[in-house]
């Protein structure tokens, strides 16, 4: 492990805005922070999850956006997540908090309508997965999202993947989720046809999708409610 890493490491556990479990205790025990989140942020704004969030992109330009909202960047990668804990204490940003864990985990940290909007910003398509359950708009995760989300709740999703995104818009109806927007080229047409405020939404640009632009690749959206 390189010498950065374990630097970063060393700091995420100083950092107020992250948590990080023990494995082994999430496969027996809910998170001590289930259903307690908003003491946690001291206030009763609604949370809004980003799933796979990687250095945090998203987590922190919606924070920026929405202060009377709270954010709570989900990955397992702890030395990815450490750019986003550290953005958001330099900004001062206290509506923003960082899980270090599997997705497969998560009803293990949020009770019951606990959370009412995730965001899934290029996510892996698992490409090897024929029946699709990995992916994180599965009718797998959609039932543990619902375990924790409110009927008609938003999920959003971004991405590089023309197979994420037609499987996706091919098996919401079989979760019974209603599609609401949905675009197979954001920046082009659709993107002109969106008033100021969600083209601030989906302009923000995680470290991935920079990448896949510059290799003209196009990004696909859906918003859905389950």
């Amino acid at each position: 492990m390189g010498k950065d890493k374990l630097r970063r490491f060393q700091e995420n556990l100083g950092f107020p805005n992250i948590f990080q479990p023990e494995a082994i205790t999430i496969l027996h025990d809910p998170h001590p922070m289930r259903g307690k989140w908003k003491e946690h942020f001291g206030n009763d704004n609604p949370i809004t999850l980003e799933l796979g969030c990687g250095k945090g992109e998203y987590t922190i330009g919606l924070a920026r956006m929405y202060p009377d909202r709270n954010f709570i960047g989900v990955d397992i990668k702890g030395a990815r997540i450490w750019r986003g804990a550290k953005t958001a204490v330099e900004e001062g940003l206290h509506n923003v908090a960082f899980l270090r864990s599997r997705i497969d985990f998560i009803t293990r940290f949020f009770a019951e309508t606990e959370a009412d909007q995730i965001w899934l910003t290029f996510s892996d398509p698992h490409i090897g997965n024929e029946k699709g359950q990995r992916r994180l708009s599965s009718s797998l995760f959609i039932d543990r999202y619902r375990q924790f989300m409110p009927p008609g709740a938003l999920v959003h999703l971004k991405t590089d993947s023309t197979l994420l995104y037609d499987w996706t818009m091919e098996t919401l109806p079989e979760s019974k989720c209603k599609v609401l927007v949905h675009s197979d080229d954001i920046y082009g047409e659709f993107f002109k046809s969106l008033d100021e405020e969600w083209q601030q939404v989906l302009g923000i640009r995680t470290f991935y999708e920079q990448r896949w632009l510059k290799e003209g690749l196009k990004i696909k959206y859906i918003r859905w409610q389950i």
